[in-house]
């Protein structure tokens, strides 16, 4: 799966390969890791179910995504995500489903976008299901692909609130990784509070995000803290999986369409 950081419209696209932010994070490694990028005032998230006569076109994406989203203004920061078959928490890859994480410069060029652009378009014709989500960082911790977003917005005191987290996970400690992790993600959806939540990566194994809506903060605290999640993440940490993570809440502008059979918006 294909991944870019974009600086501007004329941006070379990055794969995904290994950053400077993962070299630099390996013990031992002669590679000082540049400064973080800072990209981003809105994001997109656009999550897509493609329907059965689509799959090619939707497979497709994966790889030629990159030269449409080249040409949108405004995008500073996009990845391209695949999914996994069981909600997308787990090794076995979805058919159907896929993601995009776009970041843009202001909230007018994501609706722009959201509401005019051909890439959504191609998108929206071929799905059978499709939700996008606009939203706002109100904290952001770490980086992707040694780029960080920017906080734009305050946290919400009540009501609905989003997260990401997503890591690169090394290569030597996946296998103890995927051990414990996915039993975790999958009692998401199931948690009170939990509106909407989707397992994405954009490299199979070893690059991986989960994407979440909650009804309001404390929901989304009460599960990251507790039980076999809050475990899973301290194994994680003390044993060193990530060479890079980010950790974002956002402040939810609008979120239409459908995942999973619920309507939202």
């Amino acid at each position: 799966m294909n991944v870019w950081p974009l600086q501007g419209r004329a941006a070379p696209l990055q794969r995904a390969t290994d950053t400077a932010a993962d070299l630099a994070a390996r013990p031992g490694s002669p590679i000082t890791a540049a400064p973080p990028v800072q990209a981003g005032e809105v994001v997109v998230v656009v999550l897509v179910d493609f329907a059965p006569q689509a799959l090619w076109w939707g497979w497709s994406r994966l790889v030629l995504q990159r030269w449409p989203l080249r040409r949108v203004p405004g995008l500073r920061f996009a990845k391209v995500l695949g999914s996994g078959h069981d909600g997308g928490f787990g090794l076995r890859p979805s058919r159907t489903r896929q993601g995009l994480f776009l970041a843009f410069d202001g909230e007018v060029l994501a609706r722009d976008f959201i509401a005019q652009s051909p890439v959504m378009a191609g998108y929206r014709a071929h799905a059978r299901e499709l939700c996008v989500a606009l939203l706002q960082a109100c904290s952001s911790k770490g980086s992707w692909s040694g780029t960080r977003l920017n906080v734009s917005a305050e946290a919400p005191t009540e009501g609905p609130i989003a997260a990401l987290t997503r890591a690169s996970i090394r290569p030597s400690r996946a296998r103890r990784f995927w051990r414990i992790q996915p039993g975790t993600e999958r009692a998401l959806a199931q948690s009170s509070g939990c509106l909407l939540a989707v397992g994405l990566g954009e490299a199979p194994v070893l690059r991986q995000a989960t994407f979440s809506l909650w009804e309001n903060a404390a929901a989304m605290d009460a599960y990251a803290r507790s039980g076999a999640h809050g475990d899973a993440i301290r194994a994680a940490y003390s044993g060193g999986f990530f060479s890079e993570t980010m950790f974002v809440r956002f402040r939810p502008l609008s979120l239409q369409g459908s995942w999973q059979g619920v309507r939202h918006g």
